[in-house]
């Protein structure tokens, strides 16, 4: 059994006890031959068998006991990688070093994203892996370019050398075409058969050994690579397989060893094809990372910077720091994020949120850094700089996005995995029955009367000759790069099509999660309406104050009061006694009754013992009163019968507004309610959804008759209403929905929401929510509308449908080929150009999308309902 150590960094430990727990639950995992954790040192050992357990299952291990061990994520881009069999070389190459967690490599974008453990594991380290499996990596040697930056000058210097290489094949190769037209259209006429008394096969030798040389030895290196060192075979070894037979074959009827015919033309030709894809390959890859690329583009490159006297001073951005406060003229970008401490104007948010309409700021409003400032001045104070700001967090999640993959391509490299084998074998197995069995073959073949043998078949050529065409041709027909292209280049362009339009997937899996959606649940308060209550309501039921009771020879009785004992209330000390009660809690319906009792100019006690009871109310003494504000359930744990005021809160719940009820004294002496408005596009989502035969739910804390009224007035059908929920229990709910096989999107907005976010098939976090939410959710809209909740699901939709577009263009463009390759069908290098045509066809179809709009369908549905 071998044995490997992992030292690590374990965040989270306050005592000895959490040392010992983590050590327990690492020594109870099969494979784990000792664990240790040092609480005073913060870190710890484990020495295991990685053929038992893995490092990402030990990491697990300590999140599980409530810890967490220090690890990297870093994204390194490659360059030399020709299919995703390469890409699949690269994730072995790099999990085989030691305590890097977990790899995944996109060929599409040709990066690597390794999440690694920084005390065991070195960037260079990493380099060395990705070199050694036979690829380039794009180093950080240091200088002041960005990673994005070092990958595209990568990826540009990769192009211009495609460029050059097609250009110089093309060259060499051109008489090869006149050669060609001369046999096949004017009977060998013009092209004589020496040429100053040298045999005129001689010159085609020095024209395509150049090409040979030249074109093919980045293919015959790799190829040596891929079969000697990595034991695998990828594209490249196919390409060389094609080209070397026909250049080799060719080589030898020269030399007189063989009777037969000159391939000098196909093999040249074939690496010129071949390298014709490449490049355009690498330019359409270009092209597909362009919008991301375009969105940092966006970025302002410096600050006006004012301090407390009005000094201006123009800095770099990076210069600028959290706290430093920023002039923004009209029609300047906002340099970083922040908030507004002066001025107001609208801003063209449309490059992030995807909102056309500028957004009107003021004084305490938070900006965006990136979006541009449309009129007015604005002095912004800076919040978040550098790798913390918005725009770098949407382009940081679009790129985590293109490096996890949808469950399809799982399926695809299942089948490039084997491929390459398959198709090896089944050249050669073609190419051994034409030699063995040639008349039998050709007589098949020539029973259908469409097809036509080229070359003329056996009859015309050797068999063993006509067997090497055969074999040319189907090994160079069935190159996988279409296949493994098909998945992540559409993802790709999906991910960041999302971000165009203010959705952010976390991942390429969820961009497929998303389309499978069949029940959509919705919070309220803040989701489906703006969250902004106000006060509406205040009701003082009729009562008697115990004073006058007491004067009157009546007393109170000692459960708190009577209908005849109730506390006679005005409206105004009924708000001003719930106000003072709500003081301190930070609830969205406390705040809006304490705003009300300000407006009415009324002066607040401060409560005392306060506490919040969570999804309830409160409980405080105010000026030595006793008062509960909040629902039925408060009271009825406190002992104070709602029933008295049954019908005024029934009252305004009916009108959709939240009634809470205010007792003091251990007697109900009135009522207030909070109204929330309900957003304008919230019917048109919920609309849209049903137009897609979704099932739209309800899912809120507030009471069953306010829930219904917000229900109705958006189009949700009352029996899909499941109200009276509290935080805690919102998760159980979710589950509860999907326990029946349903497949549910989870939208919400507060800190309540996220574990319900994070238990849903697909967890969204509408934008104007809290960074808990957002954290916990699978996708986030970077604004409050919840038709963005559409827009979600038709890029994903979209998504999906494209990369099947994609896969059917390469599986049935070699389904189709590969039979008429191994029935002598195809000359190699038609074989060839058809191969480069294949990959070309996937990137050209995946770059169609980027003209995919999303909110179509349901702007139509707006317009027909208004």
């Amino acid at each position: 059994m071998s044995t490997e150590t992992a030292h690590l960094d374990i965040r989270g430990m306050s005592c000895a006890n959490c040392s010992q727990t983590i050590t327990d639950a690492l020594e109870s995992r099969d494979g784990v031959a000792e664990a240790n954790a040092n609480f005073a040192t913060d870190d710890g050992t484990v020495a295991y068998d990685p053929e038992t357990i893995t490092l990402a299952e030990i990491y697990e291990t300590i999140d599980e006991a409530g810890y967490e061990a220090d690890r990297t994520s870093r994204s390194i881009g490659i360059t030399d990688m020709s299919c995703a069999n390469c890409a699949e070389t690269n994730e072995t190459a790099l999990e085989s070093v030691p305590g890097v967690i977990d790899a995944e490599v996109n060929y599409a974008t040709d990066e690597a994203t390794v999440t690694y453990n920084p005390a065991d594991v070195s960037l260079e380290s990493l380099y060395e892996a990705i070199e050694e499996a036979g690829y380039t990596p794009v180093r950080d040697d240091g200088g002041a370019e960005s990673d994005q930056e070092r990958r595209d000058a990568a990826r540009q210097a990769e192009t211009r050398k495609q460029l050059r290489l097609t250009i110089l094949g093309a060259v060499l190769s051109a008489p090869f075409l006149f050669f060609l037209a001369d046999t096949f259209l004017f009977g060998g006429t013009y092209v004589p058969e020496a040429v100053f008394g040298v045999e005129f096969g001689w010159v085609e030798f020095l024209l395509a050994t150049p090409v040979y040389v030249l074109l093919g030895r980045e293919f015959l290196a790799n190829s040596y690579t891929a079969l000697v060192r990595n034991r695998t075979a990828n594209m490249d070894v196919l390409i060389a397989l094609g080209s070397s037979t026909a250049y080799v074959y060719s080589l030898v009827v020269l030399l007189d060893l063989l009777a037969g015919n000159l391939y000098f033309d196909t093999a040249a030709m074939i690496l010129v094809f071949i390298t014709l894809g490449n490049y355009l390959e690498a330019r359409s890859k270009g092209q597909a990372g362009d919008a991301l690329r375009k969105l940092l583009e966006m970025e302002a490159e410096t600050a006006t910077l004012v301090d407390d006297e009005g000094t201006e001073a123009e800095v770099p951005l990076e210069d600028v720091a959290v706290g430093d406060r920023m002039k923004v003229r009209p029609g300047e970008k906002v340099p970083t994020d922040g908030v507004v401490v002066d001025g107001q104007s609208a801003v063209d948010e449309s490059m992030v949120t995807g909102e056309s309409v500028p957004v009107e700021k003021g004084e305490g409003d938070e900006v965006i850094g990136s979006t541009i400032n449309e009129n007015g001045v604005l002095v912004v104070e800076a919040t978040k700089v550098g790798s913390d700001t918005a725009l770098q967090g949407i382009v940081q999640t679009v790129k985590e996005a293109q490096s996890r993959q949808p469950e399809i391509q799982n399926l695809a490299d299942r089948i490039s995995a084997y491929f390459v084998p398959a198709v090896i074998l089944n050249a050669m197995f073609w190419g051994l029955i034409w030699f063995f069995f040639p008349t039998t073959l050709a007589g098949v073949v020539d029973a259908v009367p469409v097809l036509d043998l080229v070359g003329g078949g056996p009859d015309a050529l050797s068999t063993f000759e006509f067997a090497i065409v055969v074999f040319a041709s189907a090994v160079l027909i069935a190159c996988p790069c279409a296949l493994g292209l098909a998945t992540p280049a559409a993802t790709m362009v999906g991910s960041t099509l999302g971000a165009q339009n203010g959705v952010l997937f976390k991942g390429g899996d969820i961009l497929e999660r998303a389309r499978d959606v069949d029940t959509v649940v919705f919070d309220k308060t803040g989701t489906l309406t703006t969250g902004e209550m106000t006060l509406t309501d205040v009701v003082a039921l009729e009562g008697r104050d115990t004073d006058a009771v007491a004067a009157d020879g009546g007393e109170p009785t000692a459960d708190g009061g009577t209908l005849a004992t109730r506390p006679g209330l005005d409206e105004d000390a009924v708000l001003r006694l719930a106000a003072s009660a709500e003081r301190n809690s930070e609830h969205p319906l406390a705040q809006a009754i304490v705003d009300g009792a300000a407006d009415r100019g009324l002066e607040l006690a401060d409560p005392e013992d306060f506490e919040n009871v969570p999804g309830q109310g409160v409980r405080t003494t105010v000026e030595g009163r006793d008062v509960l504000v909040g629902n039925r359930r408060l009271l009825e744990g406190a002992g104070v019968d709602p029933e008295p005021a049954a019908d005024e809160m029934e009252r305004l719940e009916r009108e959709g507004k939240t009634a809470m009820l205010v007792a003091v004294d251990g007697a109900v002496a009135g009522v207030v309610a909070d109204a929330d408005t309900v957003k304008d596009s919230a019917a048109d989502a919920v609309a849209a959804l049903r137009e897609r035969d979704l099932d739209v739910m309800l899912l809120t804390g507030d009471n069953e008759r306010t829930a219904r009224a917000v229900a109705e007035r958006v189009g949700i059908d009352p029996d899909n209403v499941r109200a009276g929920v509290l935080p805690e229990d919102k998760a159980d709910a979710v589950e509860d929905i999907q326990s029946t096989g349903r497949k549910a999107m989870m939208v919400g907005d507060g800190v309540n929401d996220a574990p319900a976010l994070a238990v849903a098939h697909v967890g969204t976090a509408i934008g104007s929510g809290t960074d808990v939410a957002i954290e916990a959710a699978d996708v986030t809209l970077m604004r409050d509308d919840p038709l963005d909740v559409v827009k979600a699901i038709r890029i994903s939709e979209a998504t999906l449908a494209k990369i099947k577009q994609n896969l059917v263009w390469a599986l049935g463009y070699n389904t189709a080929m590969i039979p008429l390759a191994s029935l002598g069908l195809l000359q190699p290098v038609l074989a060839a150009g058809a191969m480069a045509l294949s990959s070309v066809s996937v990137l050209s179809n995946s770059l169609l999308f980027r003209r995919y709009t999303p909110d179509r369908d349901y702007e139509l549905l707006g317009r027909l309902r208004r």
